[in-house]
């Protein structure tokens, strides 16, 4: 058993390459092998956002606090708010983020593959965050 005291890893900025605006990241768990799970709780400003990408094992997220957006590739963005639980399926291309308007955080619970849990893609345009 491993407890790891609140403030013993420090909130870290997301990185530009793979998100758009001002995103912080608190580490919650990195599961040592044989287990896959690695977890974040991610704050976004309004109007950021992720990149698009993929998990090869699916991603689930549950929002904690405020209003986001989500959307699949080839579909219609989908508003997400407090106490929403988000399934995203191993390979499926989206992006996620904060309203334009309001703040919005997660918690991002994923698994990897050879030590990989995610694939970022291209960043998401102002006119596909607006559509």
């Amino acid at each position: 058993m491993e407890i790891r005291r609140c403030g013993a890893l420090p909130t870290r900025k997301a990185p530009a390459h793979a998100f758009t605006g001002n995103v912080w990241q608190d580490p919650i768990i990195e599961t040592p092998e044989p287990a896959l799970l690695k977890s974040n709780l991610v704050q976004f400003e309004p109007g950021s956002r992720t990149a698009w990408h993929t998990h090869p094992m699916g991603q689930t997220l549950y929002v904690t606090s405020g209003t986001g957006r989500i959307q699949k590739w080839g579909e219609a963005i989908e508003e997400i708010r407090a106490g929403d639980v988000v399934w995203i399926a191993p390979g499926e291309k989206h992006w996620h983020g904060a309203g334009p308007n309001s703040m919005m955080t997660h918690i991002s619970m994923q698994e990897g593959v050879g030590g990989n849990v995610v694939e970022w893609l291209e960043h998401v345009t102002d006119e596909e965050y607006g559509a």
